[in-house]
């Protein structure tokens, strides 16, 4: 990857407080992943976003935001993965951390196989779109359950809460309307408490995010 990339990623991890997390080990694997991102999408369609500085900053630095919030989970499913966003990121950073991708786009589903081959990461893929049965989809209970705008937290709330383990933590990460009382009231109707709402802005581009955090009351 070029040299903005590194500059942007690094600029990101340092202002919002995540370098301490991401040590040079895992900054290679970041940025292996990235270029093998950018690889595959010229021959299939695997996100709009092209320039590697704004993979650095909105698909890399967005999806580090959790690895703080993860706590001592030791294993994360990732619902409506994707290209593995944020799952693949969360594993380069922190090794050991067994994740479960997980997409209902089959070439999505093999590029996270294969990338996860190729790092050496402990990342599983399925290519099935969750419906809340995890066991007649194959899909782990995990100590952390997470959505990255998947689907409004109305809809995501009731159905994430059926992956999660005893104990879990269920996150959403959302955009800049992001109703702390509404959140509140959603995790309540699914019998989970909100732990959080954190709020960040990316630097480079201003985008304001916000991760909501839920568990079991």
């Amino acid at each position: 990857m070029d040299a903005a990339f590194h500059e942007t990623l690094d600029t990101g991890l340092r202002a919002l407080g995540l370098a301490p997390l991401v040590d040079a080990g895992a900054r290679e694997r970041l940025a292996r992943f990235a270029d093998r991102l950018l690889a595959w999408n010229r021959k299939v369609n695997l996100t709009a976003i092209t320039d590697p500085s704004e993979v650095a900053e909105k698909h890399l630095v967005d999806s580090l935001l959790l690895l703080p919030l993860l706590g001592g989970a030791r294993t994360v499913l990732d619902v409506g993965a994707g290209a593995g966003l944020p799952g693949v990121p969360l594993a380069c950073a922190r090794p050991g951390l067994e994740v479960t991708c997980c997409d209902g786009v089959a070439r999505k589903v093999a590029f996270v196989k294969a990338v996860a081959a190729e790092l050496g990461l402990d990342v599983r893929a399925r290519a099935v779109r969750a419906a809340g049965n995890p066991f007649a989809e194959g899909l782990p209970r995990a100590e952390a359950v997470v959505s990255r705008a998947l689907a409004e937290p109305d809809r995501w709330v009731p159905l994430g809460a059926r992956y999660l383990a005893p104990g879990g933590t269920l996150l959403a990460m959302l955009g800049r309307e992001a109703d702390e009382a509404r959140l509140r009231e959603v995790g309540a109707a699914s019998g989970l408490a909100l732990v959080a709402l954190d709020r960040f802005v990316l630097p480079r581009s201003g985008a304001a995010r916000a991760v909501a955090r839920w568990r079991a009351r």
